[in-house]
């Protein structure tokens, strides 16, 4: 069982306030991921939900601290890459994004002297062995990732989405030295956080959403020709030094690339986007990866049935996808993506009653 095991796998502020108060305990809530608003789980909350996972979360680099700002009717922030964010203030859910930092770049002469930041920046490893050997006597699995988007992502975010997009047609040389530059970000984060606790880490969670709700965000050929080599280099670098299980993320209708993430060295897939187009098949897809990937998520429907449906039929979801994922083993219940602030308490509970009842391996 994993709630909040990682920042693509947990929980919004407002659905865990509303949890915690239903289970009779008044907490506050703590935030583990600030634009998704993610709460950070209290020791007494995981016990009583009986989780597998818990994360270990790098610290801010040194020389960049988080300042947000009131800009009236939002607040705002600017992260270390330059990417500006923004929050309404009143019912605000989440940050989104309104600035990107190399919107304006007409080639890749401008990148030369750019300030990427500093994967291996000392700052993001401070303590955390400390932090590592205290989760590891829980005897709990330990997570670990980068805490921000992956090599793709970040090109999204540092380009704005339709200058990027642009550029995967007329400029492929500017692609190829964004990607590489997030992706010596990456080299450079895993090298010394598996230096110093690459022991005691048991997931490395990467991500890289390539999907929406019936495609791909890229084609199959330009994910094949600009990212796959990437991955690869990246997946193979943390294996090379680590125990570690490469755990990929990526949301949408990926059932095309699923052969290529297992070429790559994907062990985990997360999540399985059930109401995405070809994904909904779960019976299929343990059949035909089942043997080479475990698959983390995908226990109930997100976007659908956890936040609209009964309890019954948030159980039956559940009762589904583990009749369908869990055979033969290989598969880690949570639901496909966090769990959303609309997700009323009733809900979660019977999403992990029905676990508790069917998700026993015999």
């Amino acid at each position: 069982m994993d709630i909040g095991g990682s920042d693509v796998t947990g929980i919004h502020r407002d659905a865990y306030r509303d949890l915690a108060r239903f289970l009779g305990m008044e907490e506050e809530v703590p935030l583990c991921h600030r634009i998704q608003q993610l709460a950070l789980p209290s020791e007494e909350i995981l016990q009583r939900l009986e989780v597998d996972v818990y994360p270990l979360y790098p610290s801010p680099p040194d020389g960049w601290e988080l300042e947000v700002k009131d800009a009236g009717t939002h607040l705002t922030f600017t992260d270390e890459w330059g990417v500006e964010w923004a929050m309404p203030k009143e019912e605000g859910l989440y940050y989104d994004m309104i600035g990107h930092p190399l919107s304006r770049v007409s080639g890749v002469a401008e990148l030369t002297d750019w300030p990427w930041p500093d994967g291996a920046n000392p700052g993001r490893f401070r303590g955390l062995r400390d932090q590592a050997e205290n989760l590891a006597a829980s005897g709990a699995a330990i997570t670990m990732a980068p805490m921000y988007g992956g090599i793709l992502e970040s090109a999204f975010w540092l380009r704005g989405y339709e200058n990027f997009y642009r550029d995967l047609i007329r400029d492929p040389i500017l692609v190829e030295t964004i990607l590489d530059a997030t992706l010596q970000f990456h080299l450079d984060f895993w090298r010394s956080a598996l230096e110093e606790v690459g022991d005691l880490v048991d997931v490395a969670v990467e991500y890289d959403d390539l999907g929406w709700q019936s495609g791909l965000l890229v084609s199959a050929e330009m994910y094949r020709r600009y990212v796959k080599p990437r991955h690869k280099e990246l997946f193979n670098f943390i294996k090379a030094r680590s125990h570690a299980a490469v755990f990929l993320h990526t949301c949408g209708a990926v059932y095309e690339l699923i052969p290529d993430f297992i070429e790559t060295g994907v062990d985990i897939l997360n999540p399985l986007q059930v109401s995405a187009a070809g994904m909904d098949d779960t019976r299929r897809l343990k059949q035909e990866f089942g043997d080479k990937l475990t698959f983390w998520g995908g226990g109930v429907d997100t976007q659908g049935v956890l936040p609209g449906g009964t309890p019954e039929e948030v159980k039956d979801e559940v009762k589904r996808r583990i009749a369908d994922l869990a055979p033969g083993g290989g598969f880690v219940f949570s639901a496909v993506h966090n769990i959303q602030p609309d997700v009323p308490p009733e809900n979660i509970m019977a999403m992990w009653e029905a676990w508790k009842e069917y998700g026993a391996y015999t």
